[in-house]
C-alpha cells in the first residue's frame, strides 16, 4: 500500500537521523519535501522575472604593480572554499572529478592547492583552503592532499563533508530501497548544502573565532577562480553580506544559470536550467536578453551568514530543484525517483543588499563535459607562474560527438592537447583519433565517417 506523505517524510527523516545527518540538513530536507508534496516543481517563469543586465557592477581591469594594502587586508581575512563533491559521472568517471589531470600531470586539486600556496607567498596572507567533499570523493582527495603538508592553517580543517539525503520514489515519495546497492538509495542535496554543512560542522564558528570574515567560494572544476586581492577588497568595501560573480555568456554556456530580478518583490534570484520549462528555453538561452552567466563564484560575509542562519534556524528556504532520475543509472527500468536539491547561488535572494559583479571571463573556466576539457588542455589556455589560467577570447567553441563523452574514450582519441589558438570552432561528428601537434584554423567540422588525424596536421 502506498505511503501517505506524512509517513513518507517520517521514514525519510528517520533514515537521515540514523545515518548521522545533521539537524539543519534534516530541516531543509523536510521543507523541500513538503514543497514537493504540495506540487512544487521549482519552475521559474520568464514572465515572473526581468533581466539584470547592465544593473550589475563591472569589475575594473587590474593594473600591474603591488596590490592595494586595503585589498591585502581583506584577503588576509578571507577563506577559500571549493566544492569538491562531484564524481564526474556525466563524463563516465567514478571518482572525484578534481583528480583528473589537466596540465603536465597536475590535477584540478593540485592546481587549486598550488594557486593558494603561491598567493600565500606572494601576498603574505594565511588564506585557508577548505574543501567540501561528498562521502564519495573524500577518501581519494584527502589521500591526494597528503602531498601538501603545508596546506593546513593552524587548527583549521582542510575539508568538511556535505550531507546526504534519501532518494524518493516518484510513486509515493517514500525513501527508495535498493538492496543490490544500498549506496544508490542516497544522493547529495545539491551545493545549497554548503550553508547547513558550515553550520552543523561547527566550522563556521571556528572560522569566525579565528578572525576570518569573508569567504570566496567556487566549484573545484573552475580553475579561473583563484585568490584575488582586488575582489576581496571590493567585497569588503561594498559592505554587502553576499555577492555573485557573473560574466559574459558565450555559446559554450548558454544553458548555464543566470541572475534575474523577481518582479513580485524586486529580489535578485538565481535561475537554473532545471528551473526553466522546456518551452521557455528560448528565453533562457537568449544571450541578448540575459547577457551574463552565473559563475558559481560567490562571496559572503561569514558573520552575516551566521546571523542569517541563526535567524532562520538553519533553513534558508532556497528554491527547490526537483531532479527526476532512476535509482540505478545503469538500469533504465529501475524505479523512478526524485532527488531534492538546491543551489548555493540561490542564497542571493536571502540577503538584503546582495550584489552582482561582472568579472572578466578568465574567472570562469568550468569543465562540465569533455568539450571544455579539450579547451582547457589546448594552447588557447596560458598559465602564469602561479598556475592561474588565461583563455584567449573569444574562445573557440568545441563540440565533440558521442565517441568522446566519457573521459576514457576521450583520452584514447585525443591524448594530446590541440592547437586551437587560430580556431573559431571545432565540431567532431564521427570517431576520429588525433595525433600530436594537430592545429585547427578557423571553423572546422569533421564528418561522421571517422578516421585518424596524423601528427602535425593542420585542419582548416
Amino acid at each position: 500500500m502506498p505511503a501517505t506523505p506524512e509517513e513518507a517524510l517520517a521514514a525519510a527523516l528517520a533514515k537521515m537521523s540514523d545515518a548521522g545527518v545533521g539537524p539543519s540538513a534534516r530541516a531543509i530536507f523536510a521543507a523541500n519535501f513538503e514543497a514537493l508534496a504540495a506540487g512544487s516543481t521549482g519552475m521559474i517563469r520568464e514572465a515572473d522575472v526581468e533581466p539584470v543586465g547592465a544593473a550589475a557592477e563591472t569589475m575594473g581591469t587590474s593594473t600591474p604593480g603591488p596590490a592595494d594594502p586595503a585589498d591585502l587586508e581583506a584577503l588576509s581575512r578571507t577563506v577559500l572554499i571549493r566544492l569538491n563533491g562531484g564524481l564526474g559521472t556525466s563524463m563516465g568517471m567514478d571518482r572525484a572529478k578534481s583528480l583528473l589531470p589537466v596540465r603536465d600531470g597536475l590535477s584540478f586539486l593540485d592546481i587549486i592547492v598550488r594557486q593558494v600556496l603561491a598567493a600565500r607567498s606572494a601576498y603574505d596572507v594565511p588564506l585557508p583552503l577548505l574543501f567540501m567533499h561528498s562521502f564519495a570523493t573524500r577518501a581519494d582527495c584527502l589521500e591526494a592532499l597528503t602531498r601538501y603538508p603545508e596546506l593546513p592553517v593552524g587548527d583549521l580543517p582542510v575539508d568538511m563533508v556535505q550531507s546526504q539525503e534519501p532518494r524518493l520514489l516518484q510513486s509515493d515519495l517514500s525513501p527508495v530501497e535498493w538492496p543490490d546497492n544500498p549506496a544508490l538509495e542516497w544522493c547529495p542535496p545539491g551545493h545549497g548544502d554548503l550553508y547547513p554543512t558550515l553550520l552543523d560542522s561547527g566550522i563556521l564558528d571556528q572560522l569566525i573565532e579565528a578572525g576570518f570574515r569573508y569567504a570566496s567560494v567556487s566549484n573545484s572544476d573552475n580553475l579561473g577562480c583563484g585568490p584575488s586581492p582586488a575582489l576581496a577588497g571590493w567585497f569588503a568595501r561594498s559592505g554587502a553580506p553576499y555577492a555573485a560573480e557573473v560574466t559574459a555568456r558565450t555559446p559554450m554556456d548558454l544553458k548555464g544559470g543566470h541572475i534575474v530580478r523577481r518582479r513580485a518583490d524586486g529580489r535578485l534570484i538565481l535561475r537554473e536550467t532545471a528551473q526553466t520549462a522546456p518551452e521557455e528555453m528560448q528565453f533562457f538561452t537568449d544571450a541578448a536578453r540575459h547577457p551574463h552567466a552565473h559563475t558559481n563564484n560567490l562571496w559572503f560575509d561569514l558573520v552575516a551568514l551566521k546571523d542569517k542562519l541563526t535567524e532562520t534556524g538553519g533553513v534558508f528556504g532556497l528554491p527547490l530543484i526537483r531532479n527526476a532520475k532512476v535509482v540505478d543509472p545503469a538500469d533504465p527500468t529501475s524505479p523512478a525517483v526524485y532527488q531534492l536539491e538546491s543551489a548555493m547561488g540561490a542564497a542571493i535572494e536571502v540577503f538584503d543588499g546582495a550584489r552582482v559583479i561582472v568579472v572578466p571571463r578568465d574567472r570562469f573556466i568550468p569543465v562540465k563535459t569533455t568539450n571544455e576539457l579539450a579547451l582547457l588542455r589546448s594552447d588557447v589556455v596560458t598559465w602564469d607562474q602561479a598556475l592561474t589560467p588565461s583563455v584567449r577570447q573569444p574562445a573557440p567553441v568545441v563540440t565533440l560527438g558521442p565517441a568522446y563523452e566519457r573521459v576514457g574514450e576521450f583520452e584514447a582519441r585525443m591524448p594530446h592537447g590541440l592547437g586551437l589558438r587560430s580556431a573559431d570552432s571545432l565540431t567532431v561528428l564521427g570517431d576520429w583519433h588525433f595525433g600530436r601537434d594537430v592545429v585547427v584554423v578557423g571553423d572546422v567540422e569533421l564528418d561522421a565517417d571517422g578516421g585518424t588525424i596524423s601528427d602535425g596536421t593542420t585542419l582548416s
